[in-house]
């Protein structure tokens, strides 16, 4: 949606750089999922060299030379951190982040050990693997994923992870999820497989060259509506969706339509669900007493 955008509203027709930079947004996606999910392990280094630092003051406490060691020994981070997969990708893609701007692992540290999650949590020396994994999963999705900071800093680095930032919150729970104690931990891959891949850019592909067509469709199916009174955002979800309709017989006329009212609900107006969803519903009516749509497989659901 935002690339059909950019070249719509830029009107270039180089299609292959525009085929370039999504790729390279959604590579640059998987990158703000490993720094998500790396956080983590560099927040439980920064907790360990501050136990090290605490044992060796000078007048240092008897909670100073026997700390209480629960989070740093947290058997959950540990495989994160043992993770050869997560340490090779960051070391190739260059993400050190976390040590340069080591302020926003300070940040949420600081969150971390004032919040009741982290109280609780410590109340006892010993826990369970599952025990470890309910605190990350806790503290993630209560004090990182909605963190404003790290948000800030993270649209800093790269403007377009501002939208990619929910999805990227929501894998990162799903993978937290998927963790055992039995099973080293080896990054997901951004794609499920090759056919998912493809999807992407034939989608792009398809609605970019058949944009004009797609507008001629939409306009006999809003007499009432000037065409420019229509958002951008609302005729390329729309156009999306039409292209579904026509050049993906595996998607269902259903999960077209619903993924792109509920789209609507996150990048366009209010009263947009209303309208996308009576205009695509007109326009399959159309297609489908045409015989213009051709499903099989998953697409007859």
């Amino acid at each position: 949606m935002q690339s059909v955008y950019a070249i719509l509203q830029s009107n270039s027709e180089n299609l292959n750089k525009e085929e370039r930079f999504l790729r390279d947004s959604i590579d640059k996606m998987y990158d703000l999922y490993v720094l998500s999910l790396s956080i983590i392990v560099d927040v439980k280094e920064m907790a360990s060299k501050h136990l090290e630092i605490a044992k060796k003051k000078h007048l240092a406490s008897s909670e100073d030379k026997n700390p209480n060691t629960k989070f740093t020994d947290n058997r959950f981070i540990a495989v994160l951190e043992e993770s050869t997969s997560l340490k090779d990708y960051i070391e190739d893609k260059k993400l050190d982040n976390w040590k340069i701007d080591s302020e926003f692992v300070r940040i949420i540290w600081d969150l971390i050990q004032e919040s009741a999650i982290y109280s609780k949590y410590i109340e006892t020396r010993t826990s369970s693997f599952e025990d470890d994994k309910k605190f990350v999963l806790d503290v993630f999705k209560d004090i990182i994923a909605p963190n404003e900071k790290l948000a800030d800093y993270f649209e800093d680095k790269n403007i377009s992870w501002v939208d990619d930032i929910p999805f990227v919150n929501t894998w990162v729970v799903k993978t937290l999820n998927r963790m055992s104690a039995s099973k080293v931990f080896i990054l997901g891959d951004l794609y499920k497989d090759e056919s998912d891949e493809k999807f992407v850019l034939e989608l792009f592909r398809k609605v970019i060259l058949n944009h004009e067509k797609y507008d001629e469709i939409i306009n006999k199916k809003t007499p009432n509506w000037d065409s420019e009174r229509i958002a951008d955002i609302d005729l390329i979800l729309i156009k999306m969706a039409i292209s579904e309709f026509l050049h993906f017989p595996s998607i269902p006329t259903k999960v077209s339509i619903n993924e792109y009212i509920e789209l609507s609900k996150d990048y366009s107006s209010q009263k947009s669900s209303f309208f996308i969803n009576g205009v695509l519903d007109k326009i399959l009516k159309e297609f489908t007493e045409a015989k213009k749509i051709k499903k099989m497989g998953r697409g007859l659901l």
